[in-house]
């Protein structure tokens, strides 16, 4: 892990105060205390931020993150408001906003359990979306085991009650359109709620990056991947790039699928799907369609550079407070 400067002087700042402690209770250092402990809520916060978000977390990892961001965010801010509603708005449904400024009003949730799916991590509750999310995601998971041979799915995390940014683990995932998917095969028992909350997620890419791990891969993943992509409803989907690097290679003379496939940092433990607006929702605002072509050519190659696997850190982003949101987001917030 690179340690921005915020973090590297946060953890300066905090052995010094460990080391005056412990070893003087001298006045003069009173100060020098007393300035630090106000200046804990800031350090832990762009610590944070530094951290690469890392969506399917642990429990323990999860809450100890979250409480310390908390600790740090104003009043208004989105994360804040919208991170600490339990339940969603009684509205219709509509997504509203942008996948990364947006919230939902009227979001369903997927069922923790299906015949052919489970839903993991249930103590963040954020497995709420709009209905056609839920719906394809159903629908998804009822035809693994024809297609693919896996008993089911494992559903990572899809959004808040009523959307919005979250404390943790996402940038996007706010309209209630964007889900995680687990490449993990659902086993034949239904894992309990400590399982689901601590089960690690096991990453399919090989130590070095530049592939998937041939101990672990098999024809089921790339025809899953396949068929996610060919989902008509389907906007783009995150993969990793050894993974899309697999694909493009396995993929035969039909490589329109491919296009859909995005590479992005992470997602080598799970794949994130994100749905294009759905019919009539004139608040919802879609992404740019990806370019044309699979994908596989020099766009593909930059991944593996050096800029691309070490880009360059950047200073958090002050916290988006909820009046810099779509104004319906507002209401929808308040809404019972």
């Amino acid at each position: 892990m690179t340690l921005t400067p915020a973090f590297s002087d946060g953890r300066k700042l905090i052995v010094n105060f460990r080391k005056y402690h412990h070893f003087s209770l001298n006045p003069c250092f009173t100060g020098r205390i007393i300035c630090l402990l106000v200046a804990l809520p800031a350090i832990n916060f762009a610590f944070s931020a530094s951290i690469p978000a890392r969506a399917q977390d642990v429990a323990a990892n999860e809450a100890a993150k979250r409480a310390a961001i908390m600790a740090a965010l104003p009043a208004d801010a989105a994360k804040r408001v919208f991170g600490s509603i339990s339940q969603p708005s009684g509205e219709a449904p509509r997504s509203i906003g942008k996948y990364d400024r947006g919230c939902i009003a009227g979001a369903v949730p997927l069922p923790a359990d299906g015949p052919t799916w489970q839903v993991m991590r249930p103590a963040r509750n954020r497995a709420w979306g709009h209905p056609v999310l839920i719906a394809a995601i159903e629908r998804l998971a009822e035809s693994v085991p024809r297609a693919v041979g896996w008993p089911g799915l494992l559903i990572g995390d899809l959004g808040q009650p009523r959307g919005g940014p979250m404390v943790t683990g996402h940038a996007s995932h706010q309209i209630g359109l964007d889900a995680d998917l687990w490449v993990i095969q659902m086993p034949d028992r239904r894992l309990s709620v400590e399982e689901r909350d601590n089960l690690p997620a096991r990453s399919i890419v090989r130590a070095d990056g530049n592939d998937v791990d041939a101990a672990i891969w098999n024809p089921s993943y790339r025809k899953l991947y396949e068929d996610v992509a060919r989902m008509p409803e389907l906007a783009r989907m995150f993969v990793n790039a050894a993974i899309k690097r697999r694909l493009c290679r396995e993929a035969g003379g039909d490589r329109d699928w491919l296009r859909k496939l995005r590479p992005w940092w992470g997602h080598d433990d799970h794949f994130h799907i994100r749905l294009t607006c759905p019919p009539g929702q004139t608040l919802c605002e879609n992404q740019a369609s990806p370019p044309d072509g699979d994908g596989c050519g020099k766009e593909l190659d930059w991944w593996f550079t050096e800029e691309g696997r070490h880009p360059k850190p950047t200073p958090p982003a002050p916290p988006l407070l909820v009046s810099q949101l779509p104004p319906e987001c507002a209401a929808v917030a308040t809404a019972p």
